[in-house]
């Protein structure tokens, strides 16, 4: 099986090609390579390369910057999908598109199925409806969309390692505690996404780690973790905050949990509790620091 990934430069594109299976051929390019958006240029990376599955790891996710650069975001979170979509429909080429969260509004207060009603709050979650409609609307039977949430690595920019980095510098955080979801490690939606390409299901699909957690959640257990771990000698005090108390640029959805069942149940998988997944992401940032 021959795999194209955009967004190769980002922490999911380099997890992906880290984790390909040995009998995939793989290419990943990066946005610098290859803007997604560009149909001529789309249209010759696929004619050249050939592949049988494209996945779409590209995107614009700083959310907040998106209420600022509009046009940045939906060029690469809206256009960019309907341009893949189009040529993997010339192609013959079976797309797997990543989405979000933030599609939803946070209203419901159960964890939202693939079919439940979008009202994304922010430029950034409607920017990513519009490409995960596109995508649908122009491949219907031969695309999956996933979607997920609060997405880390061990490196790059993201949640934990900006809070890593703070916990360095800084003799005290605060963190707000009125965002309910769930946050996904790399490494198992990597994993996850590959799973998929061996069993190809065109819809629209959800994938986070188990269990529930807010910001300030996360924010502790990765400071206790980091410590346990020896990533950090220390870990400064976290204090809870309100949302309120945070003023960001976008909107967030106060609780944003996704059901993944029918993901789980389709590829006869169970998602890791995202505290063993992050425990795994910072063990595997240990072993770097001491080779």
């Amino acid at each position: 099986m021959k795999v194209l990934i955009t967004g190769a430069g980002g922490q999911l594109g380099r997890a992906l090609i880290a984790a390909a299976p040995d009998d995939t051929t793989v290419r990943g390019v990066s946005r610098q390579q290859l803007d997604i958006a560009d149909a001529p240029a789309v249209e010759s990376a696929l004619r050249e390369f050939r592949p049988d599955v494209l996945i779409n790891a590209a995107g614009f996710t700083r959310v907040d910057d998106a209420e600022k650069e509009r046009q940045a975001a939906e060029r690469a979170n809206a256009a960019g999908p309907e341009v893949l979509a189009a040529a993997c429909g010339r192609s013959a080429t079976w797309l797997f598109h990543l989405s979000t969260d933030y599609v939803f509004d946070g209203e419901q207060g159960r964890p939202y199925a693939p079919n439940a009603r979008t009202n994304p709050l922010s430029v950034y979650g409607s920017t990513k409806l519009q490409g995960e409609q596109a995508v649908a609307r122009a491949l219907p039977s031969r695309s999956t969309v996933v979607r997920t949430s609060w997405v880390y690595a061990a490196d790059g920019r993201n949640f934990c390692t900006t809070m890593l980095r703070l916990m360095r510098s800084r003799p005290r955080l605060t963190v707000v505690n009125d965002q309910i979801g769930a946050p996904t490690s790399v490494t198992g939606l990597a994993r996850l996404l590959w799973a998929f390409t061996r069993r190809p299901t065109s819809g629209l699909y959800h994938w986070c780690d188990s269990g529930v957690a807010s910001w300030y959640d996360f924010a502790v257990a990765i400071g206790e973790e980091a410590v346990a771990l020896g990533v950090l000698g220390s870990s400064p005090p976290i204090l809870p905050i309100a949302s309120a108390d945070y003023p960001t640029a976008a909107r967030r959805p106060p609780f944003s949990l996704l059901d993944k069942s029918d993901t789980e149940r389709l590829l006869g998988v169970a998602a890791l509790h995202w505290r063993h997944a992050l425990r795994e992401i910072l063990g595997a940032l240990a072993d770097g620091a001491a080779q």
